[in-house]
């Protein structure tokens, strides 16, 4: 018989919830009606889980075997994650966020809805995912950086951006409604990004430009070999079966 959730006494969770086996339910938490969650996922103290909202049009809130989901985190009703999620703390999701596999959300990081995330996504600390953001698999986002999607604030038009399978976006940049950043690129810090960005190129500077491909851009290890595409030589994190493919392309 399969083990039942492991709920802490001061933790609430509402019977209407639907709960796998070997789930942790940390301290002060509150599990919503309109949630499921698949086996051996764990919470840490003080999450809101399934938050009810005019906005969801009565979809659950459905989170993945093998998550972790951090401290303090908030998660509304009516989005879908695949297995092996992970936050940091204070993560907030909003609704009808759609993201694939082993998405990691960083500390103080939100993504406001509407939003389709790929497989193997990184977000780093204090990331800002705009409603309506695309984003592509194994996509990397440092600190700081914002999705925007409202091109003449404030008002009810929205663009959201689109960020390619494998780009990179570095700390502190900013990519402006409506904008698309291709496959494989690199966008620099502190970038203020207002057009959209070809595959394999580097967008740098404010505002920013197309200042050359990726594969410009060297190691910092003596070796001279080629940083882009990361795949190349970069390898932590990813299951085997995910780097064997690599090699191979």
């Amino acid at each position: 018989m399969a083990d039942k959730p492991a709920v802490h006494p001061t933790a609430i969770v509402s019977p209407k919830a639907r709960l796998g086996a070997n789930i942790e339910i940390g301290p002060f938490c509150i599990v919503h009606d309109n949630v499921e969650i698949e086996d051996h996922c764990v919470f840490g103290s003080h999450c809101e889980i399934g938050v009810p909202t005019s906005l969801s049009n009565g979809s659950p809130l459905r989170i993945a075997a093998h998550s972790l989901i951090r401290s303090h985190s908030i998660f509304y009703e009516a989005s879908q994650f695949g297995e092996r999620l992970v936050t940091g703390h204070r993560v907030t999701v909003r609704e009808h966020t759609q993201a694939g596999k082993n998405l990691q959300i960083g500390t103080l990081s939100d993504i406001q809805g509407d939003c389709r995330i790929g497989d193997y996504v990184r977000l780093h600390s204090n990331v800002h995912i705009g409603k309506q953001s695309v984003i592509g698999d194994f996509v990397w986002i440092f600190p700081y950086v914002v999705l925007t999607n409202d091109p003449t604030p404030p008002s009810d038009t929205l663009l959201g951006c689109e960020v390619g399978d494998y780009s990179a976006l570095a700390t502190m940049s900013v990519i402006l409604p409506g904008v698309k950043i291709g496959q494989h690129c690199l966008v620099g810090a502190h970038a203020c990004v207002g057009k959209n960005v070809p595959d394999h190129m580097i967008a740098a500077g404010v505002p920013a430009k197309i200042i050359g491909p990726t594969s410009n851009i060297k190691l910092r290890d003596s070796s001279g070999a080629s940083a882009y595409p990361w795949t190349s030589h970069f390898t932590r994190g990813y299951p085997d079966e995910v780097t064997a493919l690599w090699k191979n392309s």
